[in-house]
Formats: C-alpha cells, sequence, structure tokens
C-alpha cells in the first residue's frame, strides 16, 4: 500500500454519519427504489427552448440509466462527439427520470434523423434552442418517492419531519449517489488531487466488498498484473474501469492510465472529495445549532442567484439587521465550502473550522493550487453551496398497491440537492456515504 493510502485511514474511518435535524422524531424505515417505479423524477428546466438554432432539446424519460449512458446512446444516434451533447445534471440510474438533453447539430433539424429508440428510454418532445445546454441550467427536480416495507400509519412521523424540514430547511448534505457503489469516489478524488494516480487506479480497480459479483474476476486479474485480461472479464457496463484497465494493458504509465477517464466521470471523483468535506462542515454546524444561523465570517448564500456576501459582526449587530428573517425566508443560508482553487473563503472562526476539515482529510489549499497548475481537473475552482435547501410544496400519504404497503413523500428540491437527503432525515435507516 502507498503512503498515500495508509494516510487516508483517518479520512476514511472518520466519515460523517449524518446528523439529523430532526432527530426528535421517529423514523419510518423502510427501503428506497424496490422499483424503479417508486422513485420518480422530473427536471424543472430554467428556461423552455426558443425554437430557433441549431441545438436540438430532447425531454427524454430514462429506466434504469445513467445520465452518461444516456448521453453515449444519444451520441452514436446523432452520430456526434460526446462534446456536442449537454444536459443540466446527473440522474439517478435506479429510478424512472425525466431529464432535458441537448444535441448539437449544426445545418441540420429534428426532422433529418429517425426517431431515437432505446429499450430504457424515450423521447417526451422535441424541440430546438440557440444554444447548448450547461451543467446547473435547471431550477430543481420534481420528487415522487415511495418507501416500501413500512407501517402506513407511520405516515404521521413522515408528516411531522416533512413539515419540519419546510420550515426549516432541509440540510443540504450531499447524498449516497455522489460517493458511489464501493463508497470510495471521495477517496478517488482526494487521490487525484494529490497527484497519487496508483492510488487513484487501485481505489477504483481492486477487490472490494461491495462491488458488483460480474466485476470479481476482473478485479482479481488486476491485483494480479493480468491487465488484459482484467480488461477482457470487466463487464461493458463499467467503461471508467475497462479504459483503465486497457491502458494499462498497453503499458501505460499509472499518471498516463488516469487521463483516459472521461473529463466529466474525472470531475465527478474531485467533486465526491469536495463533498465529503462539506459533509463534515454540514454536520459539524448541525451540532452547534447553527445551520441556519448567520455568524460573523460566515459567507451569505443569495438563493435566487448564487452569488455570497461576507457576514460582519458589525451587520449583525445592528438593531435594524433584516439579516436573519432573510434566512428564514429562504432568501438566505450560511454556506459550507466545495474546496477548489477559486473559491471564496469564508473569514474568522468559520474560515478555520472549513480549512481543518480539508487538513483533516489530509489535503491543503496548496494541492489543490499543484493540482490545477499540472492541468487539474474539472470542478477544481471549487464553490460555496448553501448549508440548507428550500423543500417545496410537500405531499406525504401512506397507502396499499399492488405491491403491497407504502408511503409516499413528493416534494420540489433545488438544483443541486438529493432527495435522498430529504429521505434519510424521514426514514433515518439509509446511508449517505459521507
Amino acid at each position: 500500500m502507498s503512503t498515500a493510502q495508509e494516510s487516508t485511514n483517518e479520512f476514511t474511518t472518520g466519515a460523517d454519519a449524518p446528523c439529523y435535524l430532526t432527530h426528535a422524531i421517529p423514523g419510518i424505515g423502510g427501503q428506497l427504489k424496490s422499483r424503479p417505479e417508486d422513485f420518480l423524477v422530473e427536471e424543472i428546466p430554467l428556461y423552455n427552448p426558443d425554437g430557433e438554432g441549431e441545438h436540438i432539446f430532447l425531454f427524454v424519460e430514462k429506466r434504469e440509466l445513467t445520465t452518461l449512458q444516456l448521453r453515449d446512446a444519444l451520441s452514436r444516434h446523432f452520430k456526434v462527439k460526446r462534446k456536442s451533447i449537454g444536459h443540466a445534471g446527473l440522474k439517478d440510474k435506479h429510478a424512472i427520470t425525466r431529464q432535458v438533453i441537448s444535441i448539437h447539430t449544426p445545418g441540420k433539424t429534428p426532422e433529418d434523423f429517425p426517431s431515437f429508440v432505446h429499450d430504457r428510454a424515450s423521447v417526451l418532445w422535441v424541440d430546438v434552442h440557440s444554444n447548448q445546454l450547461k451543467r446547473g441550467h435547471l431550477r430543481g427536480n420534481r420528487f415522487s418517492i415511495k418507501v416500501r416495507g413500512v407501517d402506513p400509519l407511520a405516515v404521521r412521523h413522515a408528516k411531522a419531519s416533512i413539515d419540519m424540514l419546510a420550515k426549516h430547511g432541509c440540510p443540504n448534505r450531499i447524498g449516497e449517489q455522489r460517493f458511489g457503489f464501493l463508497m470510495n469516489n471521495h477517496l478517488v478524488g482526494r487521490a487525484m488531487i494529490l497527484g497519487d494516480a496508483q492510488t487513484a487506479i487501485d481505489l477504483i480497480l481492486s477487490p472490494k466488498d461491495g462491488a458488483p459479483k460480474g466485476t470479481t474476476d476482473a478485479r482479481q486479474a488486476f491485483v494480479d498484473g493480468r491487465f488484459r485480461d482484467g480488461f477482457e472479464l470487466m463487464p461493458k457496463v463499467f467503461k471508467i474501469e475497462r479504459n483503465l484497465l486497457r491502458a494499462l494493458s498497453n503499458d501505460h504509465p499509472p499518471e498516463k492510465a488516469l487521463r483516459v477517464i472521461d473529463p466529466t466521470a474525472a470531475g465527478f471523483f474531485i467533486s465526491s472529495f469536495q463533498s465529503a468535506i462539506f459533509n463534515h462542515v454540514l454536520n459539524t454546524r448541525i451540532q452547534a445549532g447553527t445551520m441556519d444561523m448567520l455568524q460573523a465570517g460566515d459567507l451569505a448564500f443569495v438563493m435566487k442567484n448564487r452569488s455570497s456576501f461576507e457576514i460582519t459582526t458589525e451587520e449583525l449587530e445592528k438593531a435594524d439587521s433584516t439579516l436573519q428573517s432573510r434566512v428564514e425566508s429562504f432568501e438566505l443560508s450560511p454556506s459550507g465550502p466545495m474546496w477548489g482553487t477559486t473559491m471564496a473563503r469564508a473569514s474568522g472562526e468559520i474560515d478555520n473550522l472549513e480549512l481543518g476539515a480539508l487538513s483533516n482529510a489530509g489535503v491543503e489549499p496548496a494541492n489543490l493550487e499543484a493540482c490545477e497548475a499540472q492541468g487539474g481537473y474539472s470542478m477544481i475552482g471549487g464553490d460555496r453551496r448553501p448549508m440548507r435547501m428550500a423543500v417545496i410544496d410537500p405531499e406525504v400519504e401512506g397507502g396499499i398497491d399492488e405491491h403491497g404497503a407504502y408511503i409516499r413523500c413528493a416534494f420540489e428540491l433545488p438544483r443541486g440537492s438529493f432527495a435522498t437527503t430529504v429521505m434519510d432525515e424521514v426514514m433515518k435507516c439509509t446511508s449517505t456515504g459521507v
């Protein structure tokens, strides 16, 4: 094991369990995603296509398919490069989701292409627009989630939790899907930032409890140094793993092999590391009772335009200060760090808290700067993230259908928020990764 791997031990074993804002309300238990139909997600666009331009906009419903897999299928269908395809966000695989996808096809219209046919995706509408869809170009998402394996009478506890979250805001914890099925994406991102390509590759390819059974033989081949065998044995759906194994079988050194990872996927690893640090800071603020309270040194997050500004002691002490009322109306929120080279930093004790969380993970700001100077990865610039998310227009009901008892929770969330985080507050039995 490399030195960098050894130094991740504290970060790994110190991963935080969630601190519940609704800790005084009993959880309903149960299971999520027993069936894809139990987890419905519909993207709420930031804008509608204008009917003119060289970008085809598709509103696609997909089932048990990742956004990147959908992107690749559309790339083949329209015969364009993947960079010509835009999407506002990454949607869950184990669900039925609806989202807008853009395809840059200069000089062509939708009528120039055959209908897109896929066994796990269907096109609900088609339009054209003048610009490519970019990450973050959505207002939010509407969720309808059925929890199975529950007593429908526990709906009163679910409603009490949802009502509390709607009033105070839900902790904006980044959910388990950001950390991958091996729950180690944040460690891969950490290794990338530190320039430790071998550790990153080991974390992606080595055998591990929880890895899909179909990958077992391929992972063992990697350990044995049989990279070509590993490539042949790895199921085709695992593109990152296959590309790495192919590069290693061609005698690429670890640094070169790691660069074959799709830039979007590489950025996802970096984002996972940033997410782990944010979750730690958020838990600390919940425990201190300051998740929804602005303090001196905080960077207040303006929900409407996603800007931020520093909170001073003088502003807090003003007799006519409206800061807390703006927090209560969800106009403002305390923010936390998605650490990066251009991220706005808090000051005073708040900065000490956020810098300490980064340092405890074995990373310093200088490591981020060095990574960027060497070519870096997307997401390395970082950002501020609100500590809370608004839970909008909630609905809660209990019932029984042909598949058994359920409790259904429906709500809208702003972009970048995780429905699993809301449901974790309701159920109090699911893992959140970090």
